[in-house]
């Protein structure tokens, strides 16, 4: 994300949409940026020319999002997310668009390697926590959390659910339950648009957030709910456990357990993380 935002010193317009919860970026930013060229509209037409496959999805990929234009006014401008972004730097003949390109493959090589072997994407992900700053406890802590969303979420699709927005819905209900906020209302509180809410939990609210999950399992397999409705049940249920542990902790010691702290400002540097995570993975 950083990369994309400021590139060779150079910022790329962008925009958050909440709506979408992701971020646009400004597509003639990034190519004039790339290519160097003085005619952007020019170059995008020979790009899309060469690239069939990209003009046919040229309509999906890229949108008109409103944006600050070169004379400071607001207008509708060509965006894309990141996933757009990065397709459309795929079909960039520049040198400039290699560091992209080689990224784009070894994530995909990685990723393979996580299919044919997922004690990988784990053993990855502990890595990478431990880049970040975060101590061993709380990495064995996410890293069960981790886990226990895994069972929850295949006892979902075993019990009829099946849509990623009932799978937002019923999560949505056990942090209501838990923490009396739904997971859009809790990153708010902390501050946090796109990063993902758990990774900047303190140890209290990972365990809660697990204990409400793990209760639902537990309810789920106990009762056998069937589709969407009765696991939405289900789902409050187990929150509710999880927030009757919480508001008992909360009257015995007089403190609140949701935080508005995150690891935001702990972060390592972007390229600093990046460095070290490729020397500790091809030493591995």
């Amino acid at each position: 994300m950083a990369n994309i935002k400021l590139f060779e010193n150079k910022q790329v317009r962008s925009v958050w949409v909440e709506a979408e919860g992701k971020w646009y970026f400004s597509v003639q930013d990034v190519v004039e940026i790339l290519t160097d060229s003085s005619d952007v509209k020019q170059y995008l037409k020979r790009m899309l020319s060469r690239d069939l496959h990209l003009k046919l999805n040229w309509g999906t990929l890229c949108t008109l999002v409103e944006m600050e234009a070169a004379d400071g006014k607001r207008r509708k401008i060509q965006a894309a997310d990141a996933k757009g972004i990065l397709r459309i730097i795929q079909s960039i003949p520049s040198s400039k668009a290699e560091p992209f390109k080689l990224w784009l493959a070894q994530v995909g090589s990685d990723r393979l390697e996580e299919i044919e072997n997922p004690e990988l994407a784990s053993q990855r992900a502990r890595e990478l926590y431990k880049l970040k700053g975060y101590s061993n406890d709380w990495i064995e802590k996410r890293m069960r959390s981790i886990a226990i969303r895994e069972e929850l979420t295949d006892e979902w699709d075993k019990h009829g659910v099946k849509e990623s927005r009932e799978y937002a819905i019923l999560t949505a209900e056990i942090s209501k339950a838990t923490f009396g906020l739904t997971p859009s209302e809790y990153k708010q509180v902390k501050g946090l648009k796109r990063e993902n809410l758990r990774d900047h939990m303190n140890d209290l609210e990972l365990i809660f957030s697990m204990l409400g999950e793990a209760s639902t399992v537990e309810i789920v397999k106990e009762n056998n709910p069937n589709g969407f409705v009765e696991n939405k049940k289900a789902a409050s249920r187990g929150g509710k456990i999880a927030g009757d542990a919480r508001h008992a902790l909360e009257l015995e010691t007089g403190a609140k357990v949701v935080s508005s702290g995150n690891y935001l400002t702990d972060a390592k540097p972007v390229k600093q993380i990046k460095k070290a995570a490729g020397k500790k993975l091809k030493g591995k």
